[in-house]
């Protein structure tokens, strides 16, 4: 068995390019950054704060929906694929890219405290209507409302 899923919380690099194919289709590209905090190791090392850039593909009726609603600076939820490829650049050399196809895609913010329980609270960020299946992240079950299906 195996498994390829991402799940990335960041800010949006730059507004999405979409481009629309012959067929009516769409395809948004944008980048996504995520951030690790910096801290300070007990020997007074400070590690600094860390940046990672992500490539987000969105296709189809998520496309539309990114073109649309989401904007540099957007915080988003970002759920998918990692895909990776190869192509030639004009000088002739071998590029790979790393790319997250992402499946789901939602407005995201911190918005409540953490609540008893180690639950944590998520709102939505925009009032901007949502697109079929895209509704705005809601609060995760809490440990009691939770199901295991897993067979191990």
């Amino acid at each position: 068995m195996s498994l390829n899923k991402v799940i990335l919380i960041g800010n949006v690099g730059k507004d999405p390019v979409v481009r629309y194919f012959d067929t009516g289709n769409a395809v948004a590209n944008f980048s996504l950054a995520t951030n690790e905090r910096g801290y300070t190791l007990a020997n007074g090392t400070e590690v600094p704060e860390r940046t990672e850039w992500h490539n987000i593909v969105v296709s189809r009726d998520r496309a539309q929906f990114v073109e649309k609603y989401v904007k540099k600076g957007s915080s988003v939820y970002v759920e998918g694929k990692i895909r990776s490829r190869s192509y030639d650049d004009q000088s002739g050399q071998k590029r790979y890219v790393t790319e997250v196809y992402a499946d789901r895609i939602e407005f995201f913010s911190s918005g409540k405290k953490p609540e008893a329980g180690g639950e944590r609270g998520f709102t939505d960020s925009t009032s901007a209507p949502q697109a079929q299946g895209y509704s705005p992240l809601a609060e995760p079950p809490t440990v009691s409302e939770q199901t295991d299906d897993l067979p191990f």
